[in-house]
């Protein structure tokens, strides 16, 4: 099957996932231990995506942990943050860049807050993509319908003619459903000799 465009999520997928040092280190920040540091961040992360404005997603953060932030260490989080989902898989975007260059359009799809998002704008990330989706811009996140037509409307294909990466089965599962051809990413390697990743224009590095 040959795809007229790629869709990618960035999460697990463009960037790896945060170490565990690093979430170590930042739990230990809040005074808290990994489990709980984790329990609260992921709580309400799909609020925090669809819009929520940061400070507040860290206070409820901090709510649900049992502690207080203040403003200081509040933006030493959302920078911590950042930097969380700041390791990108050089592997993935030479695909990215050989894809584009055998004539493939490809867009990113993410659930992401407002300030890595804004970050990856300013350093210039998005310009290695046709399109991109962005959960905060628009307030809604996958797996919700109106965010997968938000990415095949912005590549001007039709869904049916592309192919979506995620490593969540919920959101490949919505992917699906718009009509898109889904696949479930758990490693590069795997990928790399899967059936999905031989697009037009891809290698296999």
């Amino acid at each position: 099957m040959t795809d007229r465009a790629v869709i990618l999520d960035f999460g697990g997928v463009i960037c790896f996932h945060p170490t565990d040092q690093q979430i170590a280190s930042a739990a230990a920040r809040c005074d808290l231990t990994p489990p709980d540091f984790l329990r609260a961040f992921w709580k309400n992360r799909l609020a925090y995506d669809a819009g929520l404005d940061p400070y507040e997603y860290w206070r409820g953060v901090a709510r649900e942990a049992g502690r207080t932030f203040d403003d200081a260490l509040i933006a030493e989080m959302i920078g911590r943050e950042i930097d969380f989902w700041s390791r990108f898989d050089d592997r993935m975007l030479n695909w990215i860049h050989e894809l584009r260059g055998g004539g493939t359009r490809v867009g990113i799809l993410s659930n992401l807050p407002s300030p890595l998002g804004t970050k990856l704008i300013e350093d210039g990330f998005m310009k290695r993509f046709d399109h991109a989706t962005l959960s905060y811009e628009l307030g809604v996140v996958k797996p919700q319908r109106a965010i997968y037509e938000d990415a095949v409307r912005g590549l001007g294909v039709a869904a049916g003619d592309a192919l979506f990466v995620d490593d969540r089965p919920e959101n490949v599962e919505g992917a699906v459903a718009v009509g898109l051809r889904g696949v479930l990413y758990t490693n590069w390697e795997d990928f790399r000799d899967s059936d999905a990743a031989r697009a037009p224009g891809a290698g296999r590095s």
